[in-house]
């Protein structure tokens, strides 16, 4: 009988543990990535011409997560306007890619405060940051403050 209680206590306690390991630490504003599915793919202005394109989104915060979650066919339509605006020639440099992915992040930032009540004609405060070349907007007093960075995975031009 001993020996039985033994077992059951060790079983008890040992599920304790694992279920403590389990659980979050912390206020829930932790940093993830969140892939936007299905990849997207578009037509170009050129006819026979397409773009296909993954994009992955770094947020802070469950508050956040669920907020673009909530939103995500207004993200969707709106890359899915930017990205099919462009032609073949404006997509091949490097640079051309990173300006595409920084109207990206505008065109997020832009659709989550629209979407949770932010009128467009707020001004966006500007800062410098002196790693960029160009001025970057401060969306951290806006709704979409949780939402940090937007990177292209997949980029395919045909």
């Amino acid at each position: 009988m001993r020996l039985f209680i033994l077992l059951f206590s060790f079983l008890f306690i040992s599920n304790f543990a694992f279920a403590a390991e389990g659980e979050e630490k912390g206020d829930g504003t932790g940093i993830e990535y969140m892939e936007i599915t299905p990849k997207f793919v578009v037509n170009l202005i050129e006819p026979k011409k397409y773009l296909s394109i993954n994009v992955q989104l770094l947020i802070e915060g469950k508050e956040t997560s669920a907020k673009i979650k909530k939103h995500m066919p207004a993200l969707k339509h709106e890359l899915i306007m930017l990205f099919s605006d462009r032609s073949m020639d404006s997509l091949q440099t490097m640079e051309q890619r990173e300006a595409l992915r920084q109207e990206s992040i505008d065109v997020i930032h832009k659709t989550i405060d629209k979407a949770e009540g932010v009128e467009e004609s707020e001004e966006v405060p500007v800062t410098t940051d002196p790693h960029k070349k160009t001025k970057a907007k401060d969306y951290s007093h806006l709704p979409s403050a949780g939402f940090k960075d937007a990177f292209f995975t997949e980029f395919l031009l045909q």
